[in-house]
């Protein structure tokens, strides 16, 4: 799973830093587990379970200013590249630029959450392809596996091998490599090489948006085929899920933004079904406002 990722990610960085501090965003979503939850950025969620792992500072996602609570204290820094359960939220390329060199300056590992937003769904295999940097570790778990359940944190073999000694086994898992889902991720990455998906994702996404028209809708944010389809409420939102569901289209609303819609179709989604897809939404708005 992602959360299992992550959590390997957290005793990575402080094997390999000596450090315990770690800095992640607000409004952040990174598991469910204990020490995936404690870099969440929503006390809500977290406060039926504190204590939790301590040494966590949270800062906003996209401001420049707060990139000072990176110091030399700082084992690394979590951030997801497109904030997911926020609602689709995006951070420019030059703060990207400078959380990377701030990262660099004092000796702290980025970690990049592309739980969500990895393996193609913004038009590049990687989002932060399109910041134009390199994280240290990198974590995916969902589209790795095509619909089987796999996880997993990458990182240099440098970095990685800080987990082979004190202990040896640094970290292990049941589950972890299981031949089917490995099978699965395998086949999936074949997939995405040789086909045009990944490639596709921008012109698929301009034609679901062009079909989207509405004067309910207050705003769409999106990078390729990850997109909230916001209005003014949830009490509007939660009466056009249910009349979606009624008419056959799935969709559901963020954790941290509930006045949207989650769009996040499969990426072999054809131009007919998107068209479909946009007139079934229109046709639920309609029926719900």
């Amino acid at each position: 799973s992602g959360s299992e990722a992550v959590e390997g990610a957290i005793k990575l960085a402080k094997r390999y830093t000596g450090r315990h501090e770690i800095v992640s965003c607000l409004n952040a979503y990174h598991g469910a587990t204990a020490g995936a939850l404690s870099l969440g950025g929503s006390e809500g969620l977290k406060r039926s379970f504190r204590p939790l792992m301590p040494g966590v500072r949270l800062i906003r996602f996209g401001n420049e200013e707060d990139l000072r609570w990176i110091t030399s204290k700082t084992a690394a820094v979590f951030v997801e590249t497109i904030q997911g359960e926020a609602g689709v939220r995006l951070a420019g390329r030059s703060w990207f630029r400078t959380l990377r060199d701030r990262c660099n300056e004092t000796g702290t590992l980025l970690v990049l959450d592309e739980v969500q937003c990895g393996f193609g769904r913004t038009g590049h295999f990687w989002a932060f392809e399109h910041y134009g940097i390199v994280p240290d570790i990198v974590l995916t778990a969902k589209g790795l596996g095509g619909g089987m359940p796999i996880g997993a944190f990458i990182a240099s073999a440098q970095i990685m091998s800080a987990l082979k000694t004190d202990p040896v086994l640094g970290h292990i898992t049941t589950f972890g490599g299981h031949p089917v889902s490995a099978a699965a991720a395998c086949a999936t990455i074949d997939v995405l090489k040789k086909e045009d998906y990944i490639e596709k994702t921008k012109e698929k996404a301009e034609t679901f948006l062009q079909a989207l028209e509405h004067p309910a809708i207050r705003e769409i944010r999106h990078k390729g085929l990850m997109m909230a389809v916001q209005f003014d409420s949830f009490t509007q939102v939660e009466k056009i899920i249910k009349k979606a569901m009624a008419n056959g289209l799935v969709t559901d609303w963020f954790l941290f933004c509930d006045n949207a819609l989650r769009i996040a179709p499969p990426l072999v989604i054809t131009e007919e079904e998107l068209l479909k897809a946009a007139g079934l939404l229109l046709k639920s708005i309609r029926e719900a406002l």
